[in-house]
């Protein structure tokens, strides 16, 4: 629909998820209920293999939670749709790399949002934040996940001042892997999302719910998981076609030619 707040293009096995509400792209329970069935419906397509999610124009990515929404009705803790707050936190089995391309004002649940990500690639204008603390509320997501991808003093920092990181700062401590040129970015974000799509989706996967599931578990006992057949993506990816392709195209010195299969 063209009137929808988020606007998908396919591109050969890359999913394009653009969210667009004018004029700060914030997210109430309709569009984050949109979001979750897109990202449902991604995951679930076996032609596609990587998502690409930013945000319309040039100034912001998501501030995160529609504060006039919320004053208008919409309940905090409502009904936010099959993936969660912005239709990825929450969406299990989700086994496909996920690239954020911060086109612009990346706070609160907007930064929520980019941390369930794999890769966040930022514009050189854009800026970071967690201002929840000045509205006198927790960023609950946040408050879980940023320790534990960048330094704990300056997640803590971010969690308990609602100060801003510029780009370059950001990139500085871990919070994104590169910066780009505003004009550059979803070049930069499509050559990405190309590469890995090119590579064997059923790795992708494996790789995937391995970190996931090893997060908060002791190195022998994540790969006792591995080793004792208990991940099912590392299992299919053992008795898939792509594995012996791997094989067959390194020993006939060729391109291996991945199926998902």
């Amino acid at each position: 629909m063209t009137d929808s707040p988020i606007k998908t293009q396919r591109r050969d096995h890359v999913l394009e998820v653009t969210l667009d509400r004018p004029k700060a792209n914030a997210i109430d329970l309709v569009t984050s209920r949109i979001m979750g069935d897109v990202f449902a419906s991604f995951r679930d397509d076996p032609d596609l293999r990587v998502a690409i999610v930013t945000g319309a124009g040039e100034k912001f990515f998501c501030p995160g939670w529609d504060l006039k929404a919320a004053a208008a009705g919409d309940a905090v803790d409502g009904d936010y749709g099959i993936g969660g707050f912005g239709g990825l936190q929450e969406l299990r089995g989700l086994n496909k790399p996920i690239i954020a391309a911060i086109n612009g004002i990346c706070c609160g649940g907007g930064l929520e949002l980019a941390l369930s990500a794999d890769i966040i690639l930022a514009a050189d204008h854009a800026t970071f934040a967690l201002p929840e603390i000045r509205s006198g509320t927790v960023a609950d997501a946040a408050s879980i996940k940023l320790p534990k991808r960048i330094p704990y003093h300056i997640a803590m920092e971010m969690l308990l001042t609602g100060r801003w990181l510029a780009s370059e700062e950001a990139a500085r401590w871990g919070l994104v892997n590169h910066v780009h040129p505003a004009a550059d970015l979803m070049d930069e974000a499509r050559r990405i999302a190309d590469l890995i799509a090119s590579g064997p989706p059923l790795v992708n996967a494996a790789i995937k719910e391995i970190v996931r599931e090893a997060e908060d578990m002791k190195f022998q006992d994540a790969l006792n998981r591995i080793t004792k057949s208990q991940l099912e993506t590392v299992e299919k990816l053992y008795r898939s076609d792509d594995q012996k392709e791997g094989a067959r195209a390194f020993a006939e010195k060729r391109d291996p030619v991945w199926t998902g299969r």
